[in-house]
């Protein structure tokens, strides 16, 4: 497998951190050439710490560490501290560490995929798409740099987990997502259909629990958090591992089964704006536009993240 280029896009959250960290676990795999924090599960500068905490933890404060937009284009800024807690990482604490003198994360995206070959950068965005917008707003012609963009975000059948019909990414900035999915670049999108197949039951906690790694440790504790939290909230068991599923379709894709879609935002509606309109049989006449994964094999995905996670 080719090495991906790739600059993560997040708002650290829980499954945040954990996407970052099976990432920095993976150098054969990913050059992990920037993070990009925004405001999404906490504001932006909670963001930023919990993203240098976690390259701290890794020992790799060398990955520029790009502090984005403090807020969604058009719409109020929402947050998810009900999920995350306060500081975004649940019952975890990580290393204080200095977020460094870096360019603003639109800087940085636009000056990246300025200079990088055409089709070469692979932007993973697990949170709000707001940075990657304003930077395709700005300067049209970066998107010639990008590979591919893989989403966290979205739902088809699952509905939402903010809304009755809205997924949390989506909904806490439509216009900027519609911006995104309308760039004309390759897009995989990793909805709550699939994610929510990935969930850390008892079994699975206990996996974490039997390591001693660093990383394994932090994720445990974050994850701790959310579990409670969603049986508090949702009457379920085990929270899903939502973002370090991108992380995971880049390292192993056959795990992933997708179908071509057009998908469409909605941006206008207060009842249903965020929903994602994903259209299988493209009735619109309009070209599909997304990859739209429907499965995963949670099991080898779950020992796969683990995995990596302890390599770090």
């Amino acid at each position: 497998m080719a090495r991906h280029k790739v600059f993560i896009d997040c708002d650290p959250g829980v499954d945040d951190c954990i996407a970052l960290m099976v990432a920095l676990g993976c150098p054969d795999d990913i050059e992990l050439v920037g993070v990009g924090v925004v405001a999404g599960n906490v504001p932006v500068d909670i963001c930023a710490r919990n993203a240098a905490g976690v390259l701290a933890l890794a020992g790799r404060s060398e990955v520029p560490l790009h502090v984005g937009c403090p807020r969604p284009l058009i719409v109020p800024p929402e947050f998810a501290e009900h999920i995350h807690g306060p500081s975004g990482l649940g019952d975890a604490e990580l290393p204080e560490a200095d977020l460094g003198l870096h360019p603003h994360a639109v800087d940085a995206l636009c000056a990246l995929l300025a200079s990088a070959e055409p089709a070469s950068i692979t932007v993973v965005i697990t949170g709000p798409m707001t940075n990657l917008a304003v930077a395709l707003v700005r300067s049209p012609q970066i998107a010639v740099g990008i590979k591919e963009i893989v989403i966290m975000g979205g739902a088809r059948e699952a509905g939402g987990n903010i809304t009755a019909s809205a997924e949390f990414n989506i909904h806490a900035d439509p216009h900027a997502a519609h911006i995104v999915l309308t760039c004309g670049r390759p897009i995989t999108m990793i909805g709550l259909d699939a994610t929510l197949q990935i969930r850390c039951t008892a079994e699975r906690m206990a996996r974490m629990e039997s390591s001693a790694h660093r990383a394994v440790v932090a994720a445990k504790a974050m994850v701790d958090h959310v579990n409670r939290v969603y049986g508090k909230i949702y009457g379920t068991e085990g929270a899903a591992l939502h973002d370090p599923c991108t992380v995971g379709y880049l390292l192993a894709p056959a795990l992933f089964t997708l179908r071509p879609a057009q998908v469409a935002v909605e941006m206008n509606s207060g009842l249903t704006r965020g929903h994602t309109a994903v259209d299988f049989q493209v009735t619109t006449g309009a070209a599909a536009n997304v990859n739209w994964v429907t499965e995963l094999d949670a099991p080898r995905l779950f020992d796969l993240l683990i995995e990596r996670m302890e390599r770090l």
